[in-house]
């Protein structure tokens, strides 16, 4: 009898619990399922008169893809450049381009070196390497989902994707082409690619064309149908009891929300959160585009869409673990004249916090001491396993080309 009693205890309480974290998640009742990636981004193509092609290039919706957004991108979340629709030519073209080593100086590294199918389009290294092994700077971030954003890289200098598409090409630590002729002679030499452009482009190799193929590609490499979307729908049951906690832990203790919110768990924002500030010259990071003081040491907030995959995390790459970025956050930020507003709201009232960030004097902020969010072991667990929940379907069926041009 006790233990029947106390399984039926049980029950109730994760009946509480589920209630609440629907009450808690109201704020997601007008998210809307979109079933298909090209169906939305056909209807933003519409309204723009797409370049000359081929009568074979035509522009198509996400169902002629066979990808799905996630749960909750409405037309308004998609960024496609008025100059470049999709089309399936151009899709596969962009998957052929994003693989060939042959877009390096020393036909040595693709951009799938970077970003592997194997590893959630991430980097598992602190730092990506390049050709000749030389290594980057900065921690390589998953491409998965940026079709929903237009800015690129962790600090925003790519306007779009096809902007971020044409970096690496002339990057000495990427691909090293030593210019972008270099590059279109290079593809330009290889007749099976001049093929596929005139089919993709109606036109001859050119570097924007490049990059736009490429950027195609990158824009169906997404992430939906995670157990949290179900969640989020209605399937209460989809959840752990862990994964419920973390998720309040989530919504609550930690704030989480601030920075990781909307359909992709990010707001593409740029936030100082001390990373990088325990060294003698930390990383400018959003400063080196805006020239802005408050940018200072400020990164894009990533998507926690299947974050369990693509460590290690942080724009140096200094954490290999997720339990390792938790117990940053419960106790490790690293204060500094920059920290973002929101890393120091445990211990302001908003309003306190506006005022002192309004001063013009930064480095009084010095002695404004961060209050550390203090999780327990179990609060750290279920946060974790909460953003296991995270992990999604449709990228895991993209992969390398058979074969390439010749």
């Amino acid at each position: 009898m006790n233990k029947l009693t106390h399984n039926n205890s049980r029950t109730a309480d994760m009946i509480r619990t589920k209630s609440r974290l629907i009450e808690i998640l109201d704020w997601v009742a007008m998210f809307v399922i979109l079933s298909v990636l090209v169906f939305a981004m056909w209807s933003s193509a519409q309204a723009i008169q797409p370049e000359k092609k081929s009568s074979t290039a035509k522009s198509v919706g996400l169902d002629r893809l066979s990808q799905q957004l996630p749960l909750g991108l409405t037309r308004d979340g998609i960024h496609i450049p008025a100059d470049n629709p999709l089309t399936p030519e151009k899709v596969e073209l962009g998957r052929l381009l994003f693989f060939d080593v042959r877009l390096s100086a020393d036909d040595s590294v693709a951009c799938a070196n970077c970003h592997s199918p194997e590893k959630a389009f991430a980097d598992d290294s602190r730092v990506s390497t390049g050709i000749n092994g030389r290594a980057g700077t900065r921690n390589t971030p998953a491409v998965i989902n940026r079709v929903g954003n237009a800015e690129q890289f962790r600090d925003g200098r790519a306007a779009t994707l096809e902007e971020q598409a044409k970096v690496p090409l002339i990057n000495p630590s990427e691909l090293g082409m030593s210019s972008y002729d270099a590059v279109v002679e290079k593809v330009k030499g290889i007749s099976g690619y001049r093929d596929l452009f005139e089919r993709a482009f109606g036109r001859d190799v050119n570097v924007d064309d490049i990059a736009r193929a490429i950027a195609s590609f990158e824009r169906t490499i997404v992430s939906w149908d995670s157990r949290w979307d179900q969640f989020i729908t209605g399937n209460v049951a989809v959840l752990s009891d862990s994964e419920m906690r973390g998720l309040i832990v989530f919504q609550g203790k930690g704030r989480c929300i601030q920075c990781h919110s909307g359909w992709n768990l990010a707001d593409e924002k740029y936030h100082n959160i001390g990373i990088g500030w325990d060294s003698p010259e930390p990383d400018e990071g959003r400063f080196a585009v805006t020239k802005n003081d408050k940018d200072r040491g400020a990164f894009r907030t990533p998507t926690l869409r299947d974050v369990a995959l693509t460590g290690p995390y942080m724009h140096d790459g200094r954490f290999d673990t997720l339990e390792q970025v938790v117990d940053y956050y419960s106790n490790g930020v690293i204060a500094n004249p920059y920290l973002d507003v929101e890393m120091r709201r445990s211990n302001l009232s908003l309003e306190e916090t506006l005022e002192f960030y309004s001063k013009e004097n930064r480095s009084e902020r010095k002695g404004l001491p961060v209050q550390q969010l203090d999780f327990t072991p179990q609060d750290t667990a279920d946060l974790v396993a909460f953003m296991s929940a995270l992990a999604g379907t449709g990228w895991q069926d993209i992969g390398a080309p058979d074969s390439f041009p010749q």
